[in-house]
């Protein structure tokens, strides 16, 4: 009998000390789905959860050579995460070095143009060209900036304002700069002369090498569109998350614009997340998770009667 006494506080304290641990790994993994909010790297964020979930419960069912194997697969996850979301985490750390903590879980986006001008200026410019059939590639940045190493080659610092006429300017085929890519950031021509990884998916075989590299980019880089204005034909494309829409009208180029500008731009808005509204978040999701689970309770008792 004092034995068992003796190990209950043992086993209540394990048991403890189990519950934060793991209460602690769903904090810190809700907290990295709040800072990224992109799509594409959630969903690798959340498999790289379960794979952790997978491997702690093959550790406390004793379960050894699972747990190796496992463990070397979260392992080797980690370190491809590192590599892939290298801008993601670089920016977090700036951040957190900083001591800009409740900055973290506001929205980084810069948007693209933030007014209806400046995506005048833009389709204008575009509709021209095409009406010239001058080639050009147009990369518009929707949320955090595209790093470099996204790039093929990075291309000529302008840092100048939009205008009609500057991008009619540089795809002129005389230009040294007409054959690259024109980075839009903030409302501004960021840089000329961008080279872009091309698309490794087959397609069609109208589609030429401005196409391709702008299915690359997009494909690479979720929060940015591409427009593309092809050399032959004057078509006007737009390329996002790896998916071109083409053939394209100015009007209904300036209508997908004004589209993700107005998604982009409500974010940028609102202000920085305050911990009683992510407090408020958290206990939402926990009150939906537990009805959930006691309707779920509730509908099969009702199957067993």
């Amino acid at each position: 009998m004092s034995s068992g006494q003796s190990q209950d506080p043992a086993w209540l304290e394990s048991w403890l000390v189990n519950s934060i641990d793991i209460g602690l790994v769903f904090a810190v993994a809700y907290i990295v789905l709040v800072i990224i909010g992109e799509r594409r790297t959630l969903w690798m964020v959340r498999g790289f959860i379960v794979l952790m979930l997978a491997t702690a419960i093959s550790n406390w069912a004793n379960l050894r050579l699972l747990y190796i194997a496992l463990n070397s697969l979260v392992t080797g996850s980690a370190v491809a995460m590192a590599v892939i979301l290298q801008s993601e985490f670089r920016q977090f750390l700036e951040k957190l070095g900083r001591g800009e903590v409740l900055q973290l879980f506001a929205a980084s986006r810069k948007g693209i143009p933030e007014s209806d001008g400046v995506i005048d200026q833009i389709v204008e410019a575009v509709k021209e060209l095409s009406q010239n059939r001058t080639g050009a590639l147009i990369i518009i940045e929707i949320g955090s900036p595209i790093d470099e190493r996204d790039f093929s080659v990075p291309g000529v610092r302008l840092n100048a304002e939009v205008s009609r006429e500057l991008l009619q300017t540089i795809f002129q085929p005389k230009t040294l700069l007409h054959d690259g890519a024109v980075l839009i950031r903030a409302s501004r021509v960021a840089a000329a002369g961008v080279i872009l990884p091309l698309s490794e998916r087959i397609a069609s075989r109208q589609l030429g090498t401005r196409h391709r590299a702008a299915m690359g980019i997009t494909e690479r880089v979720a929060k940015c569109v591409c427009i593309v204005v092809s050399e032959e034909t004057g078509s006007i494309s737009l390329a996002d998350k790896g998916v071109l829409n083409r053939p394209l009208t100015s009007s209904k180029l300036k209508e997908l614009l004004e589209a993700r500008s107005f998604l982009a731009g409500d974010d940028k808005t609102k202000p920085p997340i305050s911990i009683d509204t992510l407090k408020r978040r958290i206990g939402l999701k926990r009150l939906s998770f537990i009805s959930k689970v006691f309707r779920f309770r509730s509908s099969a008792s009702r199957e067993k009667k």
